[in-house]
């Protein structure tokens, strides 16, 4: 292993794999080695990322049977169209059994392809190579997978997880700028969530992250994964502690859902998200105000929506229901005691909730 690259091992029931965070993994044929990808692969990637990125790609992985599908780029179609438009090709493909899905774009073709591997055949192997930020430090890593409903997110999908996970952080250069900041919206989630250490170290960071400072990013992408892999170990299947990875989430889903996905980019929902969490744990006496002030600022700094839009704080509560995290009928939220330190609130009152999505909304 070089010095730049860090290779992160997670250990599932699901199955074993490495994450490889590095510089130019993209170009390296050594890591597409035969063991993890076999002769037979089908590369699912979208319009965007596709014209950059999948030439270089097919030369890493040499004399194989490739097959590309290339979708529309947008979250507006993470849907049971597009995933049926994959599985169509891989059956005129005539993929088997022993074919390897690569997911070569964001956290949507991600989902999307991973989705498409679980269910092809009963199940057949993918690779991630997330081309975002949010793919690389969350959607990527951890096998959840699935499609959008109009009545929620993600409600159609499955846990699949991949062979492997290959992060070449620089894919990022070519990131339009919106999408880097939603990116960053779900590293700050790591620090609010799991790590006031690391909350500390993005704070003091937060100019050079802003300029996709590449020692900076690679340290975010790598400690996100790392955190990451060691939640999804302990929980793969979101029984217990993986919950704590969907901070500012719930709230998220409402705004994507309310606006129509991808009006709303999925970091920017969260990032909102986020701050209506740190609002409601102060409203409940959880959370110390000046650390619900400290994630409003940094997420502002990166240049991210701190309030959600104009809409009814009853359809965004109406929406919150529909969430998976929902049980028994019973709204469950991820809320903060301090920074670095969430928990889940099993029966959240709603018109707790109601008046802080009011106050919000109002304005």
């Amino acid at each position: 292993m070089d010095d730049a690259e860090a290779v992160i091992h997670v250990e599932t029931r699901g199955g074993a794999y490495d994450v490889i965070v590095g510089a130019g993994l993209i170009d390296r044929p050594k890591w597409f080695p035969e063991d993890t990808i076999g002769a037979d692969v089908f590369v699912v990637t979208n319009e965007t990322v596709g014209p950059l990125y999948a030439d270089r790609l097919t030369a890493a992985l040499g004399p194989r049977r490739i097959t590309t599908l290339v979708l529309p780029d947008g979250e507006e179609h993470k849907n049971l169209d597009s995933f049926s438009r994959i599985i169509d090709a891989m059956v005129e493909a005539r993929m088997h059994r022993d074919a390897t899905v690569i997911g070569l774009g964001g956290g949507v073709i991600g989902d999307m392809a991973g989705f498409a591997a679980a269910c092809y055949q009963r199940g057949v192997a993918v690779v991630q190579v997330p081309t975002s930020l949010l793919a690389q430090v969350d959607a990527a890593v951890g096998g959840k997978t699935g499609v959008n409903h109009p009545g929620g997110k993600n409600l159609i999908g499955a846990f699949h997880q991949p062979r492997a996970v290959i992060a070449d952080v620089t894919v990022l250069d070519t990131l339009p700028e919106r999408e880097y900041r939603a990116g960053l919206a779900e590293v700050v989630k790591y620090g609010a969530g799991l790590d006031a250490g690391f909350f500390s170290w993005i704070e003091a960071n937060a100019q050079a992250l802003t300029q996709r400072d590449a020692k900076a990013l690679q340290f975010a992408v790598r400690r996100c994964c790392e955190a990451k892999a060691e939640v999804v170990q302990q929980d793969e299947r979101e029984t217990g502690r993986r919950a704590l990875l969907n901070l500012g989430h719930t709230f998220g889903h409402a705004i994507e859902a309310a606006t129509g996905y991808g009006s709303w980019l999925h970091g920017e929902a969260v990032g909102a998200g986020m701050v209506l969490a740190g609002r409601l744990s102060v409203r409940l006496g959880l959370l110390p105000s000046a650390d619900a002030a400290r994630l409003e600022s940094l997420l502002s700094d990166f240049g991210l929506p701190v309030a959600p839009p104009p809409i009814s704080a009853d359809i965004l509560l109406d929406l919150m229901r529909m969430d998976k995290k929902v049980l028994s009928g019973r709204l469950r939220l991820i809320l903060m005691k301090e920074l670095g330190d969430s928990f889940v609130v099993a029966d959240c009152p709603e018109e707790e909730v109601r008046t802080v999505l009011h106050a919000a909304t109002a304005g």
